[in-house]
């Protein structure tokens, strides 16, 4: 996995993430009326393990902290329900940018 050619992408789509997560704290305090610490704790953890994850991706720990982080963004729906789906697409985008690594990866070992 830290081989995987699209390191940098994912990387990328990490840190987004870690921003999303980190505008969801205004939202669960305002739209929500989540207590700050609970929005705080919650919105800040996910944002910090995005990025820690975003650094770390070569590492084989790092891919561990990017598919944490990718459970901590969905989990935040739990908090403020627009984070299912923001956190969703996070997924799905985190899912197949990792898959067409792996393709690209076998791809170059074939040939």
């Amino acid at each position: 996995m830290p081989t995987n050619p699209m390191n940098r992408v994912l990387a990328a789509i990490l840190g987004f993430e870690a921003i999303c997560c980190g505008l969801a704290v205004p939202g669960m305090i305002q739209v929500s009326s989540v207590s700050l610490a609970l929005a705080f704790s919650a919105g800040g953890l996910a944002l910090l393990l995005c990025l820690t994850a975003a650094g770390t991706l070569r590492r084989p720990f790092g891919w561990v902290l990017a598919w944490l982080a990718q459970a901590a963004c969905v989990a935040l729906g739990f908090v403020v329900e627009m984070m299912f789906a923001v956190g969703g697409m996070f997924l799905v985008l985190f899912v197949i940018t990792f898959a067409l690594g792996k393709r690209l990866e076998a791809i170059k070992a074939a040939g």
